[in-house]
């Protein structure tokens, strides 16, 4: 087993560092500090990129206190207390360091947006490992993932160079929706995690249509603000999942029950039951 973590360990570590040295380096683009609406109101600029992250604070304050109220999680390993403290944390802070961004948009003010955002993805993969992969490497796992997007923002930060940041982000959106698809989970409800992943998805390519939606709504809101309401739906997901999941019976991974229902589907589709249909004659007696 250490030999195979090691394996992975030396493989990713190769494939970052070919990665860093055939590709150029990704500077920060100024107009992505361009948003499509930038109208102010009540004294708040861009305030619509602004309020929109006050569901981020609503979620991560419920879920960090619902961790610790009356174990209402349920959460049974100290590494996934640990883990899901970290997750909901970061979502509370998006909302205080998006909202400072988006009231003067520049570089030194997106550090302070993407820095709870990465402390967040970080921890998830934490907690992944920690149910599907080995307890007790995901629990000492937390700490070195949350440097590693740290010192990825720090690298961004002075060396103008967005690689290493764009493979803490883009990773985890490939790995996650793979590990809930492959691995036995070690609880219920685990379709949730790829519902939250999808809207993470949506949240990006909103992000990026950020002008265009904004245009086609008739500039009532734009695309960048409708993500902030999209990503928070994430945490919404791994919230409700956490309540009502319970520790699995049998740990099936999520592509063996798809193989299993389609099955089923299948052989729904192809019995055919024969119905026999008989007929009997009632005398009927005349009236007179």
């Amino acid at each position: 087993m250490r030999k195979r973590t090691a394996l992975v360990w030396g493989v990713a570590i190769v494939c970052f560092i070919v990665l860093m040295l055939v590709t150029p380096a990704i500077p920060q683009s100024q107009e992505y500090h361009d948003f499509a609406d930038q109208r102010e109101f009540l004294g708040i600029p861009n305030a619509l990129n602004v309020i929109s992250n006050f569901p981020f604070l609503v979620v991560g304050v419920i879920g960090l206190v619902l961790c610790y109220y009356k174990n209402y999680f349920k959460l049974s390993i100290q590494g996934e207390l640990c883990g899901w403290t970290v997750f909901f944390v970061g979502v509370a802070a998006v909302a205080f360091g998006s909202a400072y961004y988006h009231l003067e948009p520049n570089d030194a003010r997106l550090v302070w947006d993407r820095l709870p955002m990465t402390v967040a993805f970080t921890s998830i993969i934490a907690i992944f490992i920690i149910e599907r992969v080995d307890e007790r490497k995901g629990t000492w796992s937390i700490v070195p993932l949350i440097l590693a997007g740290i010192v990825s923002i720090v690298y961004w930060r002075f060396f103008d160079d967005l690689r290493p940041y764009a493979v803490v982000q883009f990773v985890p959106c490939i790995v996650i929706p793979v590990m809930a698809i492959l691995l036995p989970p070690m609880y219920t409800h685990s379709t949730y995690w790829l519902w939250a992943a999808g809207f993470y998805l949506i949240a990006k390519i909103e992000e990026a249509a950020d002008k265009p939606i904004y245009n086609f709504t008739f500039h009532i809101v734009s695309g960048h603000t409708i993500k902030h309401l999209c990503a928070a739906m994430v945490p919404v997901f791994l919230t409700i999942m956490l309540a009502k999941r319970e520790i699995a019976e049998e740990r099936i991974t999520l592509l063996q029950i798809w193989r299993i229902s389609w099955t089923k589907v299948k052989q729904n589709g192809n019995n055919v039951e024969d119905v026999e249909c008989t007929y009997s004659v009632v005398p009927v007696e005349e009236s007179k």
